[in-house]
């Protein structure tokens, strides 16, 4: 499936934001080895890691095929769409796609 640039951005957003939750859950509950998490407390952190893990994955193979489609290296775009993410570009504001 093809994807726009704008489209590996709003990807890209969304695997940083699954990962800024998982961060928030893990300071706020601490290490499971000191406190022992409650089952509510499991469950939630594991659904947050699986979301951010799918999104990570998603975005992995969309940038992969974008790069072949484009002709251009994976790592080059890559590193253009984080680039895109930091300076708020994308989503209609910015680089190419």
């Amino acid at each position: 499936m093809a994807r726009t640039f704008d489209e590996l951005v709003a990807m890209q957003r969304a695997a940083d934001q699954a990962h800024t939750r998982v961060e928030e859950l893990r300071d706020a509950y601490g290490p499971p080895a000191h406190t022992p998490w409650t089952e509510l407390q499991t469950d939630t952190y594991e659904n947050a890691w699986r979301a951010w893990r799918d999104h990570t994955r998603v975005l992995h193979d969309a940038v992969t095929e974008y790069a072949k489609e484009q002709g251009t290296a994976r790592n080059e775009t890559e590193a253009d769409v984080k680039k895109a993410v930091r300076h708020g570009e994308g989503e209609g504001g910015g680089a190419g796609g």
